[in-house]
């Protein structure tokens, strides 16, 4: 009985601010347009580590959405989320790397954001992936790795990747597509285990 009197006189003593996530409550303000509020509560959530509120962190900065448009900002934010594994983090410096946005244009860093992105099953990042050994742009060109990531990516519907792909597959022999066809495949399976 004294345990629970303890618990509740704690309960309501403390104010409801201590039990609040900042990232959900970012959420909520982000939705209702109060990106100022948004802004502050995803830095909370964000220094504290949360990938998440680290992306949406990166995507205001990256849009301007609440503050002045800085693509600087947006990286720091983005490597943050993407060093912890968020695929779309990874994506999105991929996008800043070939546009160089933020950081010098490099297009060997951005197809590796974009690989690891692509090895997790995330559509944008295979699709980016595979467009890059099409045409040899940040890696050695390889019509049938192309062929694989952008196959994968039409497997999800990512708009475009099935005309990308056929696009490949007529610069491409019959052995080259069937090589293209086993990677994708492997990498399924792989994925499955």
């Amino acid at each position: 009985m004294l345990k629970r009197a303890l618990i509740a006189a704690f309960l309501f003593a403390t104010p409801y601010s201590a039990f609040a996530d900042p990232y959900e409550d970012g959420q909520a303000a982000y939705k209702s347009g109060d990106y100022d509020k948004a802004l502050k509560l995803y830095n909370e959530a964000a220094e504290a580590g949360n990938a998440e509120a680290q992306l949406l962190l990166g995507f205001l900065y990256f849009n301007g959405d609440g503050v002045a448009q800085d693509y600087n900002t947006a990286v720091k934010w983005f490597t943050k989320a993407a060093r912890q594994g968020d695929s779309r983090s990874q994506a999105q410096l991929g996008i800043m790397y070939e546009n160089g946005q933020g950081v010098p244009q490099d297009y060997g860093a951005a197809a590796q954001w974009f690989n690891r992105a692509a090895d997790q099953g995330y559509g944008l990042a295979q699709n980016s992936l595979g467009l890059m050994y099409a045409i040899g742009q940040g890696v050695k060109q390889d019509y049938a790795r192309a062929h694989m990531w952008l196959n994968l990516a039409a497997a999800q519907q990512y708009d475009g990747a099935q005309e990308n792909r056929d696009e490949v597959a007529k610069r491409m022999t019959t052995d080259q597509i069937t090589q293209a066809q086993v990677m994708a495949r492997k990498w399924l399976e792989k994925q499955a285990q």
